[in-house]
């Protein structure tokens, strides 16, 4: 039975594709029954009634090309439908392909556009992906941005890519990803290595945050300025750990808030943004060098801002060229 085939509420015997070759079984699990609670899916692993080539298995087994899999029938919560794609989001997608191959997808990713659905966002850039590429039995995000950062992402059509890829980020080894921020005050060029400790946490109102903590996690992000207008500056920011919020909070933490970030900065800030015409997060992937998994080759991909945010430059006073 192919996956296309698959119905939860049967026993269900499904054959390992190519594409999920070398994935652990719990994995392979959580994305074949979407919107099962891991609890379940490690229970019925757990009480042997998923079967692999009729053997036991534990979570962390791996699958091969070929494998069958015995699933058994399980009451899966409703989905709602994911909406079809605009013609205006199809366009604007299609025109942000930035590079592609027969193993990944690098988009440069619109600001306010969501990597994927959830909280509220029926449609983000991998739904709307999978909707646009249905040939395409594997489509899946190498790492993310968040919803008000545009730019440079990667989506892995081969999950030998993805593993590899992800496997870089995790060495910290093999992957750069560099960034333009513009940020309030003058950057003080000496800083080349910000490396405050950083945590989650949450502000009284429930809004989930990012502080800086020596209970947090380590993190490292080099910076070098490249602009500086009379109230704001340009600089790009290398995340060499990969946190959530890093290099806003590690700006942040150096007495400089980027522009438009609504979350982080104070009233003051915000106002002078408006009177600058800032109306988004100035904050964009815009370089990213990695070698190849399928062939070996070194990648180095480039993606510039949009108007909206080279306009914001401009008014800031901060030059940029585009080849920094």
């Amino acid at each position: 039975m192919s996956r296309e085939q698959f119905d939860p509420a049967k026993v269900s015997l499904i054959t390992v594709g190519e594409e999920n070759d070398g994935q652990r079984i719990d994995n392979f699990l959580l994305t074949l029954l979407k919107g099962a609670p891991k609890t379940l899916v490690y229970r019925i692993i757990r009480k042997g009634e998923v079967r692999l080539n009729k053997g036991r298995v534990k979570a962390d087994s791996r699958i091969a090309s070929g494998d069958i899999v015995r699933v058994p029938p399980v009451r899966l919560p409703e989905q709602n439908e994911v909406p079809d794609v605009s013609p205006k989001l199809q366009q604007i997608l299609e025109a942000s392909i930035v590079y592609e191959d027969a193993g990944l997808i690098a988009v440069n990713k619109p600001h306010g556009l969501a990597v994927h659905g959830g909280s509220g966002v029926s449609l983000g850039l991998i739904e709307a992906l999978r909707k646009l590429r249905p040939d395409h039995s594997f489509l899946e995000l190498v790492h993310r941005l968040d919803r008000d950062t545009s730019g440079l992402i990667l989506v892995a059509k081969k999950r030998s890519v993805l593993t590899a890829l992800q496997q870089m980020l995790v060495n910290k080894k093999g992957i750069r990803k560099q960034y333009l921020a513009l940020v309030h005050g003058q950057w003080d060029e000496g800083v080349r290595d910000v490396k405050h400790p950083l945590l989650r946490t949450e502000r009284q109102s429930g809004e989930r945050i990012v502080v800086v903590s020596q209970e947090g996690k380590t993190c490292h992000t080099r910076t070098r300025l490249l602009s500086s207008g009379r109230r704001y500056s340009l600089i790009e920011a290398e995340p060499v750990t990969g946190r959530t919020h890093q290099i806003r909070v590690h700006s942040l933490a150096e007495g400089h808030v980027i522009a438009g970030d609504e979350k982080y900065s104070d009233k003051t800030e915000k106002e002078l943004d408006r009177d600058h015409g800032v109306r988004r997060l100035c904050l964009h992937a815009w370089r990213l060098s990695f070698r190849n998994p399928l062939d070996g080759e070194q990648l180095s991909l480039q993606a510039l801002p949009d108007q909206e945010m080279l306009e914001a430059f401009r008014q800031a006073g901060c030059e940029f060229g585009g080849d920094v």
